[in-house]
């Protein structure tokens, strides 16, 4: 199922990504009325607009649904619990116990320096 919902919500991103990058802009109707051509379109001057906006708003639409469907079931996994747990147990490094610090048994404390005569008083 979770496949399903990850194959539907690539191809809702791609969609999004395609029908985003085909749409004019707002400067693009100006151009148009100065004999750019662009305004003839398969749709007619506003029914493309329409349609894309459309279009666009349904993938939107499919896209954050699918992204909270694949939210909700990463969460609610059988066994699912931090990542950071996760990644712990799995950890393919061996358990070493920590290198033991010698502490020397008696520690010396160096005498006090000699008084110089350099030294005001």
């Amino acid at each position: 199922m979770e496949k399903l919902v990850l194959v539907i919500h690539v191809l809702a991103a791609l969609g999004v990504i395609g029908l985003v990058l085909l749409q004019h802009g707002k400067g693009a109707d100006m151009g148009a009325s100065f004999g750019s051509g662009a305004s003839g379109s398969l749709f007619g001057v506003t029914g493309s607009s329409n349609f894309m906006r459309r279009a666009t708003a349904g993938f939107v639409l499919v896209f954050f649904t699918t992204s909270l469907t694949l939210a909700y079931m990463s969460s609610h996994k059988a066994g699912s619990g931090s990542v950071i747990k996760a990644n712990v147990t799995q950890s393919a490094v061996p358990n070493v116990a920590p290198a033991a610090v010698k502490i020397p048994a008696t520690t010396e404390v160096p005498a006090a320096p000699a008084p110089s005569e350099d030294v005001p008083k």
